[in-house]
């Protein structure tokens, strides 16, 4: 079993002043921490999209570093055509249903999904939309 941080996990911990090594400490230490701990590649669009808003100089280089911490610290997990597929299938579904989702949650989630792990999230509101999801709030 693993677990999938949603990049809402990540920027908490950014916005606290923690960096990536810190943040990886927590969650270690809490009960999640026996499990292999990922992110998604959208997560990793996420973050960047940040840096780039980043309104000083000082602030983007802070959230580069978390950045590349990040990508030296854990895998990231690409979108792959069963994701995809499985994702295109849930949004259909959902939107047949009059719930809409973004697709970057859905992305993420759906990838936790594929590989049989959680996520860790603290946007419990649409994760909990995705059939079969198990969620960890940090």
């Amino acid at each position: 079993m693993g677990l999938i941080l949603d990049s809402s996990v990540l920027i908490t911990a950014e916005r606290q002043g923690q960096n990536a090594r810190q943040m990886l400490a927590a969650i270690s230490g809490s009960p999640a921490g026996n499990t292999e701990i990922a992110i998604s590649v959208v997560t990793l669009i996420e973050l960047a999209h940040g840096a780039a808003r980043a309104d000083t100089p000082h602030r983007r280089a802070k959230r580069h570093q978390f950045i590349q911490e990040l990508l030296t610290a854990l895998p990231i997990h690409p979108i792959t055509v069963p994701v995809a597929l499985r994702t295109g299938q849930i949004d259909g579904e959902n939107q047949a249903k009059g719930v809409r989702l973004p697709l970057s949650d859905l992305l993420i989630g759906v990838t936790a999904l594929e590989l049989g792990y959680s996520v860790a999230t603290a946007n419990l509101r649409h994760f909990q939309m995705i059939p079969g999801l198990k969620i960890v709030s940090l």
